[in-house]
């Protein structure tokens, strides 16, 4: 029984042929839209639709094998990676996303002035910058003239 077997029978999912595809797409590494998937899927299995793919993504999510995040003005993207509270950023120039690890430590790392009766576990919090490569073109630009 491969890992990817493992993970979704121990998370009561059934094991299909989509569904672990996908987690070897998103174990792949990465912040991916679900058109990126969906061609990675294409190449290793005879079809899939794109729906089929939003419908692994949304049980994967839903069973804490993916995190789904949804920068402001970009389609939402997936990672493995669920589950420990980290945080992103994002390059306001090419859209580029890397993780930050949580900004206090714990569980939810930021804390409200009032939690209005909620148990807190989680916080989401999104960096905004430019990317060492958007920094350089940037530079380039300015150095040429360009604004």
């Amino acid at each position: 029984m491969s890992d990817g077997e493992k993970l979704l029978r121990e998370h009561g999912l059934r094991v299909t042929r989509p569904r672990l595809t996908v987690l070897e797409i998103l174990a792949e590494g990465g912040h991916l839209e679900v058109e990126d998937i969906a061609r990675r899927a294409r190449t290793r299995l005879d079809s899939v639709s794109t729906q089929a793919i939003y419908d692994v993504l949304g049980a994967l999510s839903r069973a804490g094998l993916a995190r789904r995040i949804e920068p402001a003005g970009s389609p939402a993207r997936y990672e493995a990676r669920a589950g420990d509270n980290h945080h992103h950023i994002v390059c306001r120039g090419c859209g580029e996303i890397a993780d930050v690890d949580c900004a206090v430590g714990e569980r939810p790392c930021l804390a409200p002035a009032s939690t209005h009766g909620f148990e807190l576990d989680e916080a989401e919090v999104t960096f905004w910058g430019l990317c060492p490569a958007c920094q350089a073109r940037r530079a380039t630009e300015n150095s040429n003239g360009f604004k």
